[in-house]
């Protein structure tokens, strides 16, 4: 099983169903996961922030990397792997904690979801499921093959999504 890693910034996307999708230490930032049940086809964005317009240089060389800009990128890439109408895919979000700012002034977590959600509305699509927010690191994958997602962090029982 080939393992692709999204870093920061990243967007990983595969009709492989021997492969998984990966990105580590989610802090405030969100992975959206794209997947498209009939083709087997999978997408994975660790967005890190939730606009472009003050980073546009880092934007067009790190599409991922921002909310305003992974999710057109997401959809360009999943066209070109036949998926014609995405409406055909699904989304689940995971991340977006508020790690550092124990008085939430700033939670840059919840402004990269807001923002993730907002960009997925132009598209006409929505999370089917989350796990967002809370004090917690986390890590995610996906297989290609199931879209069976599993997310890690510490001290917490691996779980499902």
């Amino acid at each position: 099983m080939a393992e692709l890693i999204a870093g920061v910034g990243d967007i990983v996307i595969s009709g492989n169903p021997d492969d998984q999708l990966k990105t580590y230490a989610l802090g405030s930032c969100v992975a959206v996961i794209m997947y498209a049940p009939a083709l087997k086809v999978a997408a994975l964005a660790h967005v890190a922030l939730p606009d472009s317009s003050l980073a546009e240089n880092k934007a067009s060389k790190k599409t991922g990397y921002f909310a305003d800009t992974s999710i057109p990128e997401m959809i360009r890439l999943l066209k070109e792997f036949g998926i014609q109408n995405h409406q055909q895919v699904w989304v689940k979000l995971v991340g977006g904690a508020n790690m550092m700012d124990s008085h939430g002034h700033f939670n840059i977590g919840k402004r990269n979801v807001l923002a993730v959600k907002k960009h997925l509305w132009k598209y006409r699509l929505g999370a089917i499921a989350e796990e967002v927010g809370g004090r917690i690191s986390r890590t995610v994958s996906i297989n290609v093959a199931s879209g069976h997602i599993k997310i890690y962090s510490p001290r917490k029982v691996k779980r499902s999504l």
